[in-house]
């Protein structure tokens, strides 16, 4: 609504403002992971999920994940990938946080279908130039609260920015390297909102 967002001299904190059920989703997925994995007991599992879903803003989910890994769940086993990214079978959602901590991803990974990152007063890395995708075209979307992510891809990978920034803001691709594209070449569709934050992507040699 308008008037709700005010410029940083203002009295609006981005941490305060309200979180979807998505993020809901994302946050109790992690507290089911991290409880397999035998992190949490039963009666903290059942005590952070009713803390998450009674969460209302993103400072309400700063401490129910603060002393967990951003990524909980082991990363594929995959062969070194070629020069140019290759399409794989591989996972079709990964939803990551970044809460007043880092996110990186780099070297050999797949990339799912669809992957989230949130990034409240905290950054994320994702070097896609070794990676390998689980479709021709992949989503990822990036929500930056006072905090950064950068992307970083090889010249055979075709990028399209889709993200807003609320005082805050979406560039890129840059760099040195000239994008070498054909119809092959693998999508990354980069989506989201950055709010006094940014997200970047840059093209790289690989």
């Amino acid at each position: 609504m308008a008037g709700e967002l005010q410029h940083p001299g203002g009295n609006t904190d981005p941490a305060q403002l309200r979180i979807s059920d998505e993020e809901r989703h994302q946050v109790a997925e992690i507290l089911r992971q991290a409880a397999g994995e035998g992190r949490l007991d039963l009666d903290e599992l059942d005590q952070r999920l009713e803390q998450t879903y009674a969460a209302r803003t993103y400072a309400d989910l700063v401490p129910i994940t603060l002393d967990l890994p951003s990524h909980p769940h082991p990363r594929p086993a995959v062969r070194p990938a070629a020069q140019s990214p290759q399409v794989v079978s591989g996972a079709e959602r990964e939803s990551h946080l970044a809460i007043l901590s880092g996110l990186s991803r780099k070297g050999v990974w797949v990339v799912p279908r669809q992957m989230t990152v949130m990034c409240l007063m905290g950054g994320a890395e994702l070097d896609l130039r070794q990676a390998k995708f689980a479709a021709q075209e992949v989503v990822i979307t990036i929500n930056a609260f006072m905090g950064g992510a950068q992307v970083i891809v090889g010249p055979t990978t075709r990028v399209q920015m889709e993200g807003t920034g609320i005082m805050g803001g979406y560039s890129g691709p840059s760099g040195l390297v000239e994008a070498d594209l054909d119809e092959s070449s693998p999508v990354v569709r980069i989506k989201g909102f950055a709010v006094w934050g940014g997200v970047s992507v840059e093209r790289k040699h690989p």
